[in-house]
């Protein structure tokens, strides 16, 4: 019997199967929504931080196989890190974590990074810390972007919610 070649990495696929970190932190120090409108995947990414270190962080993704992996391999690179550390997390780290992945599927370790920086965002305006212009460009970049996944992608979006309150009670 021949085995089919897989489209994912072995690590793709290790962590869709078996995710680190799922779920939300109880009063989270910072919490990062990101969406992506051409494929309606949405993350929602929780922290809590402790000396300017992320001490925790978990996730919450309605996406594909490459969404939920990276959101899990993104709380394996961010735990432990310091928040400056933690700003200068891209794409390219998770990718490199991943391995190849199919170039249509790039968007979702972008979607990874961004909830990591709207985390920080949202930790650091909390918190009347300096936010740095580049984390304040980037915040405005993905307002607009999850404004406009919410507006195309309604009925998933809605029907998110509802998951999501469900698993809250």
């Amino acid at each position: 019997m021949m085995k089919t070649p897989s489209l994912y990495s072995k690590e793709v696929m290790k962590h869709f199967k078996n995710p680190k970190n799922v779920g939300k932190i109880k009063n989270p120090d910072g919490t990062g929504r990101v969406g992506n409108m051409t494929c309606g995947d949405i993350m929602e990414l929780y922290i809590k931080v402790r000396n300017e270190r992320i001490s925790d962080i978990k996730f919450q993704t309605f996406g594909c196989v490459v969404a939920l992996a990276v959101s899990s391999m993104l709380t394996e690179i961010a735990k432990g890190k310091t928040i400056k550390e933690a700003l200068k997390i891209t794409n390219k780290d998770i990718i490199k974590k991943s391995g190849p992945v199919p170039s249509i599927k790039i968007h979702c370790s972008i979607l990874a990074a961004d909830a990591l920086h709207e985390a920080i965002y949202d930790y650091l305006s909390k918190n009347n810390k300096s936010i740095p212009e580049e984390l304040k460009r980037t915040h405005e970049r993905i307002l607009n972007s999850l404004k406009e996944v919410e507006r195309t992608h309604k009925e998933f979006t809605d029907l998110e919610e509802r998951i999501i309150k469900q698993k809250s009670l």
